[in-house]
């Protein structure tokens, strides 16, 4: 097993929580680990993921931990909603940086002048140069919704 792969460090950080017996680290990764085994096999053939596709399978688990969490706390369980914070707590770890949503506009801007945009007809040639150049350091949705605010004006 060879740490210089993004799921190489997590399997070692798992081994590492299940040392420490720290449960909730342990549980999550377990839980994302399986997420990317599942990815690498879903299809006609098993492949290896490449770091950028273990982000992505990070990214959506995590974006479920959040979901869960805000339902959680809607409903008023508080103590379910904290657990599922804490897992979004150790899968942000391995995530890059989350823009903020002044350097998000700036990549959107930049992606409407180079698409040469002009309405929302084009809205989905800008999300596709934005998406590429956020690569998963933001929210689809946010930049969707940053998309929809500067092409409308």
């Amino acid at each position: 097993m060879t740490d210089t792969t993004l799921k190489g460090r997590l399997q070692s950080d798992l081994h590492d929580a299940i040392r420490s017996k720290d449960k909730v680290r342990s549980g999550t990764l377990r839980m994302t680990l399986t997420a990317i085994t599942n990815a690498e096999v879903a299809g006609d053939e098993a492949k290896e993921l490449s770091d950028d596709e273990v982000l992505k399978v990070i990214a959506k688990e995590a974006k479920k931990r959040k979901e869960a969490s805000t339902a959680y706390t809607d409903a008023g369980r508080t103590e379910l909603a904290e657990t599922e914070d804490a897992e979004l707590a150790v899968l942000e770890g391995y995530l890059p940086t989350q823009l903020d949503d002044t350097e998000l506009e700036r990549i959107v801007r930049s992606a409407v002048e180079s698409t040469g945009a002009s309405g929302m007809a084009q809205m989905g040639q800008v999300m596709k140069v934005a998406q590429g150049e956020v690569a998963g350091r933001a929210d689809g949705g946010r930049v969707a919704a940053i998309v929809k605010r500067v092409l409308a004006g």
